[in-house]
Formats: structure tokens, sequence, C-alpha cells
């Protein structure tokens, strides 16, 4: 078995995005040499996520209303007694999850047709990263 390790880096301009990675996860899969198994995209940091949907603006609008919603902006979260103000940011990467798991076969991602990969950023404006592992042969 292969395994390889590659990370993406991230430094929004806004506080909250959603960003294709796909082409970038391609590029590092064509890298490792692997044809069969997983590719493991993980957000190392407590206030983004990972997700696999469709790649459309009024979808994306959907989404990041949708988590607002659920996890509003709002001063009163206990978190922000430790002097933060992003505990929305902590709550939305709950909902959308961290990591996903995107599987390889005959050395391309076997995503379905219309499924892209993003990187989903909750409190930007700073340097944050995502580690790319994969395994396989």
């Amino acid at each position: 078995m292969t395994t390889y390790t590659e990370y993406l880096w991230f430094n929004t301009d806004k506080r909250r995005d959603l960003i294709r990675i796909t082409p970038s996860l391609e590029a590092i899969l064509g890298k490792s040499g692997v044809r069969e198994g997983l590719m493991l995209v993980s957000a190392m940091h407590i206030t983004a996520g990972i997700i696999v949907n469709d790649d459309e603006q009024g979808l994306h609008r959907d989404i990041m209303g949708w988590i607002e919603r659920v996890a509003p902006a709002d001063p009163s979260y206990e978190h922000h007694r430790t002097g933060e103000d992003n505990g929305d940011a902590h709550l939305k990467r709950i909902l959308v999850h961290h990591q996903a798991i995107l599987p390889i076969t005959e050395g391309r991602l076997d995503l379905g047709p219309w499924e892209q990969c993003f990187y989903a950023e909750f409190d930007g404006r700073r340097r944050k990263r995502v580690v790319v592992k994969i395994m396989g042969e």
C-alpha cells in the first residue's frame, strides 16, 4: 500500500466562504501515483469544514443560508465569554463535518456526475490548512 500526504493552505478575504477544491485534489492525486484507494480530505481547524455537493451558486447560497439559520452569528454564545467572537463558526463546522473520504478508481476521483469537493470557511481572514491523505495502490 502507498500513502501520500499534502496540505492545502487557505487565507480567505471573507469570514465565511465556500471554495471548490476538486481541481487541487485531482492534482494531488496525480502526484501520488495511487490508482485504487481512498483520499481523506480534512480541514485542520475547528471553524472550517469539507462539503461534497453540486457546484451551483444558488445551492451554495442555500447551504450557507441554512447553516446561518441553524447556527446564527449571535453575541450571546457562552464561548464568547472567553474573549472569542466565533462561537457560531464552531457550530457551523459541526453541521458540515470536518472531513470527507473520496474514492479513487483507475487513478481518478470517483465522484458522482455533479459532485465536487469544497472547503467551507466559517471564521476566515487568517491562514488555515487542509490535509489530503491518500492511501491505496
